[in-house]
């Protein structure tokens, strides 16, 4: 089996892992919770994303692994990882925490989907054993990232039943 086989039969398979976990036990769990509650969930989750500036670590990836990929892989991490943590830390001032669970989401996924991009331009595929230690991080996080991206997206979407608005007005002026 080729190099670009095995990684993207692992990136698949990554998918279908779990989405399998995410709707047997996290998606049950999310939806139990209000919105707050559940976008903290996924802000805490995504705040490790800082994690991404491993591909540009020497010794940790390939002395190859494309920069055209890394560097952007890196920094977008960085960038929405620390969104996410300040929406962590901003949940007590509700107009805040929303702009940056917007903000946090919307960069975040730009990110994984200009990741897919530049690694698609750059060949990377056929060159995933420069990942090195790295490559957990697209075959593994980035499945479940852009899982609960897809329903944070759902979640703000979705209209707030009329009580939970007068509830959320209620909890931002107390």
């Amino acid at each position: 089996m080729s190099t670009e086989s095995i990684f993207q039969t692992h990136l698949v398979l990554g998918y279908v892992a779990w989405l399998l976990c995410f709707g047997a036990y996290i998606l049950p769990w999310l939806t139990s919770m209000d919105r707050v509650k559940a976008h903290r969930a996924i802000a805490t989750l995504h705040s490790f994303r800082f994690f991404g500036l491993v591909f540009i670590l020497p010794g940790v990836v390939g002395p190859n692994l494309p920069t055209s990929f890394a560097t952007f892989a890196a920094y977008g991490d960085l960038a929405a990882g620390l969104l996410a943590m300040l929406a962590i830390v901003t949940i007590r001032i509700r107009p805040v925490f929303w702009l940056f669970v917007v903000a946090f989401n919307l960069v975040g996924m730009g990110d994984l989907v200009l990741d897919y991009y530049h690694a698609i331009q750059a060949g990377l595929p056929a060159r995933a054993g420069e990942l090195g230690a790295a490559y957990p991080i697209p075959i593994i996080y980035v499945p479940l990232l852009m899982i609960t991206y897809g329903f944070a997206f759902y979640l703000l979407l979705r209209p707030q039943p009329k009580a939970a608005q007068v509830l959320a007005g209620e909890a931002v002026v107390s």
